[in-house]
């Protein structure tokens, strides 16, 4: 299998012409700069919302994926912050809404993986690992909870395939996703009667340029995962995106508590 390159342009992974399904909504995507994140913001903007792109780190990436949004008529802004700091996740959300008047959608993307042997494994690298995969989510949960109107809002937990299949070297990841999809259920339970719905979205094997540094495109791994997906390729940021926008949309207005495993049909 040939190596593929993920394009630099502002125009990679265009969105197609969307129905404005999130029309008048404003969503916050964390760590949006690169990857399914960027892509999320990319078919949100498309689909009529608000965004605001977050980043740790890459100010220029997120820039970009901000004047491509701009660039096909959307609206978005860039803003800093680490999910796993308090007082950034504060900022966050406080500058979502003086930028947009108000708050509908958090995706709750941002994360961080380490692939190693489990007694390999550092200190620092697990603690990376729970601090944004898992403390990052509830801080931006609480955080929303203070921002959403009084006819509720949605939040997206970006998950993974991981939390519920035995992947060798993933054990620190793998057990972050299964507190992300513990966290879904009770907040669903906890949160409904407010009009918040909570859902995950589980990825399967998806092409972003992380996986492409990790030399991961082209090798025999990925060659043995594409010949397990019924559909036959990896995923891309836009799959994972028009999934995001369904849970956003008032369409899902009656769907809480839910993990859509979105992995072109790969269980295990």
């Amino acid at each position: 299998m040939g190596r593929r390159t993920v394009g630099s342009s502002e125009d990679e992974t265009v969105p197609r012409e969307a129905a404005r399904r999130l029309e008048g909504k404003v969503a916050l995507v964390t760590g949006a700069s690169k990857g399914i994140g960027a892509g999320i913001a990319r078919e949100f903007a498309a689909a009529g919302a608000s965004v605001v792109v977050n980043y740790a780190a890459g100010a220029g990436d997120a820039e970009r994926v901000v004047r491509g949004i701009r660039a096909r008529g959307g609206s978005a802004v860039a803003v800093q912050g680490d999910v796993s700091d308090a007082a950034d996740v504060e900022r966050l959300l406080t500058e979502t809404v003086a930028a947009y008047g108000r708050f509908d959608v958090l995706v709750n993307n941002a994360g961080v993986y380490f692939p190693e042997p489990f007694e390999s494994a550092t200190p620092e690298q697990i603690d990376r690992q729970l601090s944004v995969n898992v403390l990052g989510p509830i801080l931006t949960a609480q955080e929303a909870l203070k921002h959403f109107g009084p006819e509720g809002g949605a939040i997206i937990n970006i998950g993974s395939l991981d939390s519920a299949r035995a992947v060798p070297g993933m054990a620190v990841y793998a057990a972050t996703k299964g507190a992300v999809d513990a966290l879904t259920r009770v907040l669903a339970a906890e949160l409904g009667s407010r009009g918040i719905t909570v859902n995950t979205l589980a990825p399967g094997g998806v092409e972003t340029e992380g996986i492409h540094a990790a030399g991961f495109i082209g090798s025999a791994a990925e060659a043995e995962m594409v010949q397990r997906t019924p559909l036959g390729r990896l995923g891309r940021p836009e799959d994972l995106a028009r999934v995001a926008v369904f849970f956003a949309s008032d369409d899902a207005r009656w769907v809480t508590g839910e993990r859509l495993t979105a992995s072109g049909g790969l269980r295990s």
